[in-house]
């Protein structure tokens, strides 16, 4: 069994579609993040959470065609805290051990 399909598994809908989101965003944790996600349920809820916040970045982004919005910084500021926080643990934790 492939560690997609493992990661898969361990994973919600949003959490799957967060975790992808996220590893299109970080290329160079891909595998790390692949690995964790397949070995351990503990970045399910960032993961659910990246793939709301980006979600709604997207559609603010069509809907306001340009136009600056507060709320869409703001989202745009929690992607990228989301972001940094994957990041460190990722750094933290080794992808051979499960928490």
């Amino acid at each position: 069994m492939d560690k997609q399909s493992d990661a898969d598994r361990n994973c919600s809908g949003d959490a799957r579609r967060g975790l992808w989101r996220l590893m299109l965003r970080l290329p160079a944790m891909r595998g790390r993040l692949q690995l964790l996600a397949a070995k351990s349920s503990s970045l399910n809820d960032l993961f659910e959470a990246y793939d709301e916040a980006i979600a709604t970045v997207e559609r603010m982004s069509r809907d306001r065609s340009g136009e600056q919005c507060p709320l869409l910084e703001e989202y745009e500021t929690v992607c990228a805290e989301i972001e940094s926080d994957v990041i460190h643990y990722v750094l933290k934790h080794p992808s051979n051990v499960p928490d």
